[in-house]
């Protein structure tokens, strides 16, 4: 490819992308709201894997004696 194919090339790119910003900004598109926040852990869940770890002790401290 020669360097006179290339610049032509490289002019048509440009203008394409030049229109197609031109077309986003022309007809008021925007971008997407980022995605909202997943819920917050108030607390309970933590609480049962607590309560669960412990019972789990209990059992094999249970089974052990036993």
């Amino acid at each position: 490819m020669n360097s006179s194919a290339r610049s032509q090339a490289l002019s048509l790119v440009g203008l394409l992308l030049l229109a197609i910003m031109n077309f986003s900004q022309v007809h008021g598109i925007t971008p997407l709201p980022a995605p909202a926040e997943g819920p917050s852990s108030d607390g309970t869940s933590l609480d049962h894997g607590i309560a669960y770890f412990l019972m789990l002790a209990a059992l094999a401290i249970t089974y052990l004696l036993h």
